[in-house]
């Protein structure tokens, strides 16, 4: 019987370069460096081709980071095994204060041959791209926030101080228009101010839209509608958590949905102590927000209200049976928790942690109704 001939090949990728180091099988089996290549598809191709030529398998890896997921995906259309490894999760020796591309990819090619890494899930295109457009709304509600506090804070210098309860809506719009500066150049400053803010107020509509127009056609567009059923979840919400996560059947309990986003506690035991501190905060930094933002609803009693009625009638009957039962159990929590005496904000996480698992639920119950579980 023929021996196959296997390698395992770590990648230290950047920009420009990617370092290329080969591990043989076995604990004891040669680490070599191949040295540096370019970081084009022809360059790529070639030393994979050559790797290829002398071995029957190949399983590569390299870190998740800045340079995405093109050099996984062009791998894998050879027929090589990839793995995007998460960089927290690497083992680093606490003595080991030397780091060098050469090290870095010998010692990935290492590791992974041990097995000792840690994979991250790796979206198709399609999905990727939902991210990207989730984000960058994200992104533009972030410059429109900065905007909005630079103009308060340009009139508040000049004595100037809405005297309603809430901002950016007309009638603080017609207050704004109301403004009168004294000086020349401050009336251009805000002016300049006010155009820059409605620039903003625009992107973030036009996103808004994007994302609505892309939800008929995406994968995964049927679960977020789903999510939509929950309290606190619209539709920006149900999207970025979905593109953010992904596939939430991955996940085999909700307590492994919970750990991936970073909202159970940390642990320091030993013996017979067991010391409990804060969330991890580890996983996606994103989603953990979006869950925390809408926890703080599940302070208010159990109800459905008028614009929430059509997402919720928009789910399977199943979705809305999960949905209730979160909104029930949720607002009660929330209120035992506050008797209790915790603060406002470890009571959100708190909430936000176990509505991860009703959104576990939900996406085990839409999976199951596709056929897919």
């Amino acid at each position: 019987m023929t021996e196959i001939s296997r390698v395992f090949v770590g990648i230290d990728s950047s920009k420009l370069k990617n370092a290329v180091a080969v591990a043989s099988p076995g604990r004891d089996g040669e680490v070599r460096y191949l040295g540096e290549f370019d970081t084009t598809e022809a360059a790529t191709r070639k030393w994979l081709g050559r790797l290829a030529g002398k071995h029957d398998q190949l399983t590569v890896c390299y870190e998740a980071g800045p340079t995405g997921y093109g050099l996984y995906r062009l791998i894998r259309s050879l027929g090589h095994a990839c793995v995007v490894v998460a960089p927290s999760l690497i083992p680093k020796k606490a003595g080991d204060q030397v780091k060098t591309n050469r090290r870095d990819a010998e010692s990935l090619a290492r590791l992974l041959r041990a097995g000792e890494l840690t994979a991250v899930w790796v979206p198709d295109e399609r999905h990727e791209a939902m991210r990207d457009l989730s984000r960058a709304r994200g992104q533009a509600m972030d410059d429109l926030k900065r905007k909005r506090q630079h103009i308060a804070s340009f009139l508040l210098r000049q004595g100037l101080h809405y005297p309603g309860k809430k901002t950016w809506g007309k009638a603080h719009r017609i207050w704004l228009a109301s403004v009168k500066l004294a000086q020349r150049e401050q009336r251009f400053v805000f002016e300049e101010m006010l155009l820059a803010e409605r620039q903003v107020a625009e992107r973030v509509a036009r996103l808004e839209q994007a994302i609505r127009d892309a939800m008929a056609d995406w994968a995964l567009g049927a679960v977020a509608t789903a999510l939509m059923a929950m309290r606190g979840i619209d539709l920006i919400a149900a999207v970025g958590l979905i593109a953010e996560i992904g596939d939430l059947t991955r996940f085999r309990s909700a307590r492994e949905l919970m750990a991936y986003l970073g909202l159970v506690p940390r642990e320091r035991s030993t013996g017979d102590s067991v010391k409990r501190g804060g969330i991890t905060k580890a996983g996606n930094g994103r989603a953990r927000r979006l869950l925390v933002e809408a926890a703080w609803s599940y302070r208010h009693p159990p109800r459905v209200g008028a614009a929430k009625q059509a997402r919720v009638a928009a789910a399977p009957e199943a979705v809305r049976a999960i949905a209730w039962n979160g909104q029930t159990r949720l607002c009660k929590r929330f209120r035992n928790l506050t008797k209790a005496g915790k603060r406002p904000t470890v009571v959100a996480t708190a909430i936000a942690r176990e509505m991860a698992g009703f959104v576990w639920d939900i996406g085990r119950t839409m999976a199951a109704a596709a056929g897919r579980d």
